[in-house]
């Protein structure tokens, strides 16, 4: 996962997230807010409300967790229960048809919740240390997507990933996933990662071996173009960014919240 932007687009990742931040706009002591200057918003007020938005909370073993009653968790409940009426529909249109309908998953923090490691870096990303945390593969999930997973096979639909992580993160993506039970699919003719060594054939327009151009954007729809061109209708694409689900090839989209980075 390449996350730049972190701090910088923090304000506009949670006017993105919808309702996320609870504090702006109420000045405190001598704490004048942006809708009545000049100053951006207070960061360390931006953090309190990010903390309140996901009901940020340590559990036993020292990791932030999301808490199932927080303003993230019914967030995602609301989308995720439209996602089952809606799959279900589509499914069976699909089916009726002859067609083969799918649906497509971003990994980070569309499955994977990262916030543990967005808190104890200050929502600073490193490509070491990130590459050290994908590694222990221990990641707990986005609350519901994992079984919205399961709900999309059980209605016979195709589930594939479509994931800015590494092809050398392959298997801790693989193991973390098994973990949090969305154990689906998980092959590489169903799970795509970046991979600038050997990219495929259909991102020849911005990547070559050893060469890699690609925007989110032209990696993320090109993909899904490709998974398409395999005979499949993708009836639904979920993540986490607007970048995950821009380009096309799908016949509904659904952004889920995060309002802790941005990537465009």
């Amino acid at each position: 996962m390449h996350k730049p932007l972190r701090i910088a687009a923090l304000v506009a990742a949670c006017a993105l997230a919808g309702g996320a931040l609870y504090g702006a706009g109420a000045a405190t002591a001598g704490q004048s807010t942006a809708n009545s200057t000049h100053e951006p918003y207070n960061i360390g007020l931006l953090v309190k409300d990010i903390d309140t938005y996901y009901g940020a909370t340590l559990d036993s073993n020292g990791v932030y967790q999301a808490s199932a009653d927080s303003p993230y968790a019914k967030d995602l409940a609301r989308i995720e229960s439209d996602a089952k009426r809606y799959i279900d529909r589509a499914a069976r249109k699909a089916h009726r048809h002859g067609e083969k309908p799918a649906v497509v998953f971003d990994i980070d923090d569309t499955l994977l919740l990262s916030l543990d490691y967005e808190k104890k870096t200050n929502y600073t990303y490193n490509s070491t240390t990130w590459a050290e945390y994908v590694a222990k593969a221990d990641r707990p999930s986005v609350p519901g997507t994992p079984a919205l997973v399961r709900y999309a096979e059980n209605e016979g639909v195709e589930v594939f990933y479509n994931s800015g992580l590494k092809e050398s993160q392959r298997s801790a993506a693989v193991a973390n996933l098994k973990k949090v039970g969305a154990d689906i699919n998980l092959d590489a003719e169903h799970m795509f990662l970046k991979n600038a060594d050997n990219p495929p054939s259909y991102l020849k327009d911005c990547a070559t071996p050893g060469t890699w151009t690609c925007t989110t954007v032209q990696y993320k729809s090109g993909t899904r173009e490709h998974i398409e061109d395999l005979g499949y209708d993708i009836i639904a694409n979920f993540g986490d960014q607007y970048s995950d689900l821009d380009g096309g090839y799908a016949d509904r989209t659904y952004k889920l919240p995060n309002p802790t980075y941005f990537v465009s």
